[in-house]
């Protein structure tokens, strides 16, 4: 008989080897160094410049504010008479000099009555009129002050004015104020102000241009002729006869 062939079988064990991973420490990595969006220099001139804009709001607010502290309210225009009063008469007196008077008749119409009694431009006669009503207040003097400090003593002129409803008023005109701002006027001797010059000047110019209606010629003056004089006849001597 034939030898039994035994088999072996090789049991072959698969080992698996599992890997373990071991993971390091953390640690920690410090990130990296970003660059800054400005630079220290444009920074710098940023910063400047806000602190420029800002000086020069603070500085015009506080220019805004001593302004409104200084300014003076504005008033409303203030006049030495009611501008519905009605004018019937003016008469201006220099210091030196002849007075102009000019007046309504009872036609209303004007007519001179100084220096002379005549007819007048009622053009001029109107505006004169009008420039009472118009006479400016620029200011009123306070308390009761010395008339010679603003030269009411001796006004260089004198303005009586009439009106409709019987009142007159005079006028003192003294000296110019220092800025030229206006003249001193008085009135009735009791308040003192100062007046508006276009309005004094143009009453004022009454005197040197009264408005004649037709202006008056000199009357020729009349000049006499002397008497022709005498020629003496020549004496004869007559010779007696002896």
């Amino acid at each position: 008989m034939a030898p039994k062939t035994t088999k072996t079988t090789k049991s072959t064990k698969t080992t698996r080897t599992t890997k373990t991973t071991t993971r390091a420490p953390h640690v920690q990595v410090a990130p990296k160094p970003t660059k800054p969006v400005f630079r220290t220099g444009t920074l710098i001139a940023v910063v400047g410049f806000i602190a420029i804009i800002a000086a020069a709001i603070y500085m015009n607010r506080q220019a805004e504010t001593e302004a409104a502290a200084t300014e003076v309210p504005t008033e409303e225009a203030a006049f030495l008479f009611a501008e519905d009063s009605v004018v019937t008469g003016i008469e201006v007196q220099p210091a030196e000099g002849e007075a102009v008077g000019i007046q309504r008749n009872e036609e209303k119409a004007w007519v001179l009555s100084k220096p002379e009694e005549a007819e007048a431009d009622q053009a001029a006669s109107e505006a004169a009129a009008s420039q009472i009503s118009a006479l400016g207040i620029v200011t009123e003097i306070e308390g009761n002050k010395d008339p010679s400090i603003f030269g009411l003593d001796a006004p260089v002129y004198t303005i009586t004015v009439s009106f409709e409803d019987g009142k007159t008023n005079v006028l003192k005109v003294g000296d110019s104020t220092p800025s030229e701002s206006g003249y001193y006027v008085s009135v009735d001797d009791e308040k003192v102000y100062v007046v508006s010059m276009s309005g004094i000047d143009a009453l004022a110019s009454l005197t040197f241009a009264p408005p004649y209606l037709n202006t008056p010629t000199p009357s020729p003056t009349a000049t006499s002729t002397p008497l022709p004089t005498e020629t003496p006849a020549p004496t004869t001597e007559v010779t007696p006869t002896p």
